[in-house]
């Protein structure tokens, strides 16, 4: 009896040491994973000639994340300036003129001004519950844009845009018009409500959801 005891101990020690140190250990490698991508993939683009690693008997691990960094901070750095916004201008009218190409690009455009612009904190502003796919299942969503104004005369009145993640990646998911009434607020943050999408249901704040 003592010995099973110990046996559901220590069988329960290592599964809780599993969940401690898998998901550090699955974050770090894909960090460490991406940032020797990153890093391998812009030293590729400097000419021997430049590249420290030639004239070194060892390679530099980073040299390629802080050559795209400061690449990034002066790009940012010249585009602020007028001859900058006017280069900028120029080459953003030639891809516009290109079939295909321009319609990419500026759906790529519009998503990261809207995720990295300043002022804005979030590209959503606010987590939901909204009956997907069918009434009486229930799913998380998030408050987007206000309906687009093109659509006033073909939409009743008093619709919100939602946008109803996929899980595990949210990345993809479906956008929705549905009347305000019924979209239920969360009183939950919108990377909590992130999380629990991610998880499928697993990871979930500590702070209950208001009833209304």
């Amino acid at each position: 009896m003592e010995h099973e005891k110990h046996k559901h101990t220590l069988k329960r020690y290592f599964f809780t040491g599993i969940l401690i140190t898998a998901p550090v250990a699955i974050t770090l490698f894909l960090a460490l994973e991406l940032f020797k991508w990153v890093d391998s993939s812009v030293i590729r683009f400097i000419p021997a000639k430049y590249n420290p690693e030639t004239y070194l008997p060892y390679g530099l691990p980073g040299l390629g994340v802080l050559l795209l960094l400061l690449f990034l901070v002066m790009v940012g750095m010249l585009t602020t300036n007028i001859m900058g916004r006017w280069l900028m201008g120029i080459g953003q009218r030639m891809i516009e003129k290109m079939p295909i190409i321009s319609g990419v690009y500026s759906a790529l455009k519009k998503l990261f001004e809207t995720l990295l612009g300043q002022g804005s904190t979030s590209a959503f502003r606010k987590a939901v519950l909204v009956e997907y796919p069918r009434k009486g299942v229930w799913t998380v969503a998030f408050l987007t844009a206000p309906v687009y104004e093109g659509f006033y005369d073909l939409l009743p009145d008093d619709m919100v845009t939602v946008f109803v993640p996929t899980t595990p990646n949210p990345t993809s998911g479906f956008m929705l018009y549905i009347p305000k009434k019924e979209v239920k607020e969360l009183d939950m943050r919108v990377d909590d409500a992130f999380k629990m999408v991610v998880s499928t249901g697993i990871v979930t704040p500590s702070k209950r959801i208001k009833k209304k």
